[in-house]
């Protein structure tokens, strides 16, 4: 069942710092991370109930090739990505982002 998925602010700033990082490294690799995250956000989108819930109720999502995961929440057919985050950061800063 295909859900309706809303990005939010803080998410949307966390994959715009990442895909300038990225580019500072080589050209076109952001382009490749942002490629990779529309892949990763259209299998949540398909297929949220295939994600664990990993604390309260928030579900994560690996982003392929990139150590980078997204946080998401749905109720009933919206799906709120929350954030997306390096994998190594500390997990705190997402937390706080939940209702």
């Amino acid at each position: 069942m295909t859900s309706s998925l809303v990005v939010g602010a803080e998410a949307e700033q966390d994959i715009s710092h990442a895909y300038s990082w990225y580019e500072q490294q080589r050209a076109g690799l952001g382009r490749e991370f942002i490629t990779c995250v529309d892949d990763a956000l259209a299998s949540i989108q398909l297929n949220r109930l295939a994600y664990v819930k990993s604390y309260k109720s928030a579900r994560l999502a690996l982003v392929r090739k990139f150590p980078f995961i997204i946080c998401f929440l749905f109720e009933t057919d919206v799906v709120d990505v929350i954030a997306v985050f390096h994998g190594h950061r500390n997990p705190r800063r997402w937390k706080s982002r939940l209702r």
